[in-house]
Parts: C-alpha cells; structure tokens; sequence
C-alpha cells in the first residue's frame, strides 16, 4: 500500500513552556508520556466524559507537540483549547499540514506506528503534496477494523469515552490524574459499567437512509458510518450478537479480534 496524505486530516502546534502541564489536565491520556516513537491518542471531553474530539498527539521534537484531529473541526478545537488556556504559556496554531499514513506492510524509517493499533499501520505530519490523496481508502480500512475516529463516528457529547472502546485501543490512562470528564471515565472502568459500544456490522445490502438498527422489536443502536458493507455502529452490548436489520437490510456485528467480548 502507497503513502498517502489523510487530506480530511489537519495538524494543530502546541507550543510554549506549559503546552505539556496545560494538555495534560484536560485530555485523557497522559500527555507527559508522549516521546517521538510513542504517539498518543486521546479525547478531549465533556464534564460528564462524553467525546467532544478525538485525537492523536506527536512529539515535535522541539518541546511541543502537533495535535492531528479532524480537519473540519480543527479550528473548533483550537478554539475549546483556547478557552482553556488563560494565562498559561501556550500557543495554538493551525498549520498546514496534515497526516500522512502508510498500512499493509510498508514501513517508513523514523515514522511511528499508529497509537490506537499496529494493524493501523504509521503515521506521521506532513504536507499534503507529499503524497497521493487518500480517497476514502484508509477510512474504509479503519472502519473494517473497527477503530472509530471523528465527530461522524463518535459524535459530539453523546458517547461516552469507554464506549469508544478507548481502554482497548489506548486512549486512556487511569493513573495520570485529572482530567475534564475523568469522574464519570473512572467510575464506568472501575465498576464495569461499559453498555454500548462502537463496532463494526458488516451490511448485506442498500439500506438506503436507515441508521436505526434493530434486533427483532428491540432498537438495538444505530449506525454512524459506512464504507461500502462496513459501518461502524454504536450499539447495546446484550444485543450485539443478535441479527440486526436497517431499514430493509440485514446486520450483523463482525467482532474486532483485537476487541474482547
């Protein structure tokens, strides 16, 4: 598989002499552990540890670090940052750039592996005219494995962070301390109280417009993405391994190896 350039992707620079200490007391992950060959991804939060964005932290090399989140919402994120910051020592950026990623078997010397799964293979900051455009395939690979990411997956404050299945996929650390949102994160892991989860289904035909899915007179979840036969729904767990119908489609849950039951 090529290198490509994830267009739909945008790198924010978070610098200065509180830029670690700063992110550290909001997202979920302990952002004093990010080095150049481990990447981080984490969420920031609701009060109620809800996601309101997804994303995976770089260690620039100089002291700050590059925050690759969803283009489209990128300058949303800078700004809920910004918020934050009062008179703290940081600066948020938007910059050009945007990630670059290769999977299937190629490696890239001095570029790390994906934080969230090896199978996702690496990624690295760039510019977009280093490589060809995606085109969608990365997303279609993604989705097949069951890894979510984005506001179209996740949603804005109506998943909470577990459900995102971020214990398995290493977004969360549960001894760093403090964050916005870690309450409610901690108490869900500790008392084992995950009841839905993102995963993918893999769908037997069109379902035209219907993101309801349901098992038998149950509504089970409903459906957030779709690449080609895949999608990536968030669903009760108890019904998670009935047989699901969208619309006029059949569904079923085609369980992640890396995701335990």
């Amino acid at each position: 598989m090529p290198t490509v350039s994830l267009v739909d992707r945008a790198l924010l620079h978070v610098t200065g002499a509180d830029a670690r200490p700063f992110l550290q007391g909001l997202l979920t992950n302990d952002v004093l552990s990010l080095s150049p060959e481990r990447p981080l991804w984490a969420g920031l939060l609701s009060p109620q540890g809800k996601a309101l964005f997804d994303m995976i932290l770089f260690d620039d090399g100089a002291g700050g670090l590059w925050i690759d989140c969803e283009a489209a919402r990128a300058d949303e994120l800078a700004k809920r940052l910004t918020m934050y910051k009062l008179r703290r020592a940081v600066a948020i950026e938007r910059t050009g750039l945007c990630t670059l990623a290769t999977w299937g078997g190629e490696l890239r010397d001095g570029w790390p592996d994906d934080p969230r799964l090896a199978a996702l293979g690496q990624r690295s900051p760039g510019y977009p005219d280093q490589a060809e455009p995606d085109n969608g395939r990365y997303a279609a690979y993604r989705i097949a494995l069951g890894v979510p990411e984005g506001a179209g997956e996740l949603g804005v404050d109506k998943t909470l962070w577990l459900e995102t299945n971020a214990v398995e996929l290493n977004g969360v650390s549960f001894a760093k301390g403090c964050y916005v949102g870690q309450e409610n994160t901690a108490r869900m892991y500790y008392r084992d109280r995950v009841r839905r989860r993102l995963l993918p289904v893999r769908i037997d035909s069109e379902p035209g417009a219907a993101t309801k899915l349901m098992a038998g007179e149950r509504e089970a979840g409903e459906l957030r993405a779709r690449a080609g036969d895949i999608g990536m729904a968030w669903l009760r767990i108890e019904l998670a391994e009935r047989e699901l119908r969208l619309g006029e489609a059949n569904a079923r849950v085609k369980w992640p190896e890396w995701l335990p039951r």
